[in-house]
């Protein structure tokens, strides 16, 4: 696996937006709508269990801000790896930052079909990106960009946004990467957020939870240390 070009996260200037859950509607999504996207907007969000889509066609003005009820995690302990997918794996060179911001304007190809990644969402994640918040896992073959993911890493937390695929098993292959990375030391409080739980995520483990489940176990995640590799040492 190739490592990361990035140095360790930085905190940027305080948002000044707040974002609280208490009085949250059980069972809908939409929380806020409104507010930027600033590093220390999005960190704040991340750390509060929230995060931004817009509401517009093609992901459009305005922005909203969501916290599923109930949630897609992936819990370490629960990937699941076809044996396909194992032999899947063998084809592709796994590398981690290399070109964060070929993945994301993969992510936000227009032909793909619900896609919400805007020139705005793809600015505020690349300033995250160079603060050393944002990652992606990207898999290459005959170097060759071929699939991916990307998403914030927040301690032990990996809130993942999107991934693509040109190849078969391409995106499966950097989701089953970022697990093996995030179980470097063992630590049973970290966790992939998924936001939402799809039949093909379902395939690969990630299950429902309740928000409140899930803001319960955000604290413990948030102090974990991040893996290496996401800590530019």
């Amino acid at each position: 696996m190739t490592p990361p070009r990035v140095s360790p996260p930085r905190e940027p200037s305080p948002s000044r937006y707040g974002f609280d859950l208490h009085g949250a509607v059980p069972g809908e999504d939409l929380v806020g709508v409104g507010a930027d996207l600033e590093p220390g907007t999005l960190l704040a969000a991340y750390r509060c269990g929230v995060f931004p889509m817009g509401l517009g066609r093609g992901g459009r003005g305005p922005m909203g801000w969501w916290s599923p009820d109930p949630r897609g995690v992936l819990f370490l302990d629960g990937l699941r790896v076809s044996r396909s997918l194992r032999r899947s794996r063998g084809r592709f060179e796994v590398r981690v930052d290399s070109d964060f911001g070929a993945v994301v304007r993969a992510c936000a190809d227009p032909g793909r079909r619900g896609r919400w990644i805007t020139p705005r969402v793809l600015r505020a994640y690349t300033s995250l990106f160079e603060l050393g918040w944002a990652h992606s896992v990207e898999c290459w073959e005959d170097d060759r960009l071929v699939g991916g993911l990307y998403g914030v890493a927040v301690g032990g937390l990996f809130a993942g946004e999107s991934m693509f695929h040109r190849e078969t098993d391409a995106s499966k292959v950097a989701l089953v990467a970022l697990v093996e990375l995030l179980r470097e030391d063992g630590d049973p409080r970290r966790v992939i957020d998924v936001q939402w739980r799809t039949s093909h995520l379902a395939t690969l483990g990630v299950v429902e939870i309740p928000r409140a489940r899930y803001l319960e176990a955000l604290p413990d995640a948030l102090e974990c240390p991040p893996p290496t590799v996401f800590a530019g040492k």
